[in-house]
């Protein structure tokens, strides 16, 4: 490809809606740059848990407290899943931003081909495997008796729409990785709109509709997320967008096999940090359903709650990640070191806030998921106290490992990760469980926090990150 063919490829497509208007992230002002185009992505993020939450409220005011940990039981088995194959999303949408940052738009189109064929056979096993492996699996994470039924029910509902929640996931996360954070908010608008209106209904079978109980709730989720994907694959072929193969692109589909093995060694660590955090939390799960279906719903809510503090930091880190990416595909490793700094103060400011909220109008907010006379809501109300805090550093370390993988060093952020979850989390909520009760489990959440923190800075400010490689790039030729 040319220069000519370059410079043409970010002009209005000839035909069909005009593109949107993507904003240069290799130059300009970090904060605001960050702070604009982080905006859509917390947006997104925020959406989404509130699809979540209000899952989880209707469940949990409709079918009980016991339905309500059966879907939280569901949905860690499912993340661990996910996690699974999140390694690889993600190395295919930072060497996405990178070709993209250094104008190799060809290099670009071969990395969509190889992930869109790598990916449709790994998320039809992954979720082949979620809907047979669903009872063995909640057994092994001790899930309480009383409610084992309903989570088998729900999960494999839910493990019928991996492939799904899998590609509508890689096209917003390839749609930031070529510099538009805007188009991702709006699909993913649809995709809450549709679910929190199809959940009551199929739930309670209102008309025409079957009553479903908690298994339409994983319906209105399968629901949701496939028209959703069409609905962007549609927008996407209408724009002419360049991550869509036309016809002439199909033989992009056949795997490029330097690309899979990068695809593979790249993604593989950090698809095993995703399952670090989420077998982490099903081993934490494990400790807590020990103490009861009431702790166990107690925990299932106050977790609706750590999902928004969360997400300010998340919502940072896949925006510097795109940005550090796109910066280093085009040679801007002043502005990648920059964007590292102030997306960590961000990400502490922006952390606290949501905390600060929470503790002051936590016995109102805990409503929406327990009735105030539930013996499971002072539980929840006192393991927040001790948890919350604990995001601020998780906040940074999110930021910091965000910048360190977008370069290629993907091993460090899983050591640390595992650091934090394994060598800090889970042995002292297991170990100190004799002397403190649940309370081992609850101070081992900050705890674990502030050792992958610790780590994670001393990478980044010791470490030779800056040297490492994504993927070996190629010269960009005009076929």
């Amino acid at each position: 490809m040319d220069a000519a063919s370059n410079d043409a490829s970010d002009s209005p497509p000839p035909t069909g809606r005009k593109a949107p208007v993507r904003p240069d992230l290799t130059t300009g002002p970090i904060g605001r740059t960050l702070l604009l185009f982080s905006l859509p992505v917390l947006g997104a993020n925020v959406l989404q848990s509130v699809n979540g939450s209000a899952n989880a409220a209707i469940v949990s005011h409709v079918l009980g407290e016991a339905a309500l940990a059966a879907v939280y039981s569901a949905n860690l088995i499912l993340f661990l899943v996910l996690g699974a194959g999140f390694g690889a999303t993600m190395a295919a949408n930072l060497m996405i931003g990178q070709a993209f940052g250094s104008k190799n738009l060809t290099l670009a189109k071969e990395v969509v081909g190889t992930a869109t064929t790598f990916f449709a056979v790994v998320s039809l096993g992954m979720g082949l495997f979620g809907f047979l492996a669903a009872p063995t699996v909640l057994d092994m994470v001790q899930t309480p008796p009383d409610v084992r039924a309903d989570a088998i029910a729900y999960l494999r509902i839910v493990f019928v729409s991996v492939p799904f929640m899998f590609f509508f996931t890689f096209l917003m996360m390839a749609m930031r990785a070529v510099g538009d954070s805007r188009t991702p908010f709006w699909f993913s608008l649809i995709s809450v709109i549709l679910g929190v209106g199809l959940n009551p209904l199929l739930i309670l079978g209102v008309g025409p509709l079957p009553r479903l109980g908690i298994m339409g709730s994983g319906v209105a989720t399968l629901i949701a997320q496939a028209i959703t994907l069409a609905a962007m694959i549609y927008y996407l072929h209408r724009t002419e967008s360049l991550l869509v193969l036309k016809r002439e692109d199909w033989r992009l589909l056949s795997p490029d096999w330097s690309l899979v093995r990068a695809l593979v060694a790249k993604g593989f660590p950090m698809g095993i940090q995703m399952i670090v955090m989420s077998s982490s939390a099903v081993v934490m799960i494990g400790l807590v359903n020990k103490y009861g279906s009431h702790m166990a719903a107690a925990y299932g809510a106050a977790n609706q709650f750590w999902v928004y503090v969360q997400m300010p930091a998340m919502a940072l880190g896949a925006s510097v990640s795109s940005m550090a990416a796109i910066n280093v595909g085009a040679g801007r490793m002043d502005r990648v070191t920059r964007i590292a700094w102030v997306g960590s103060i961000t990400g502490c400011i922006a952390t606290a806030l949501p905390i600060v909220v929470i503790y002051l109008f936590e016995p109102w907010l805990m409503r929406l998921f327990l009735p105030a006379a539930s013996p499971a809501t002072p539980l929840a109300l006192h393991i927040n106290t001790i948890v919350l805090w604990g995001f601020i550093p998780f906040g940074i370390t999110f930021v910091l490992t965000s910048v360190v993988r977008a370069t290629g060093a993907v091993w460090a952020p899983l050591i640390g990760m595992t650091i934090g979850m394994w060598v800090v989390r889970v042995p002292f909520a297991a170990a100190l469980a004799p002397w403190m009760g649940a309370n081992s489990i609850w101070w081992s959440f900050p705890f674990g926090a502030l050792a992958s923190a610790i780590f994670a800075f001393s990478f980044y400010r010791w470490g030779g990150w800056r040297k490492s490689k994504l993927f070996e790039t190629r010269a960009d030729v005009t076929p």
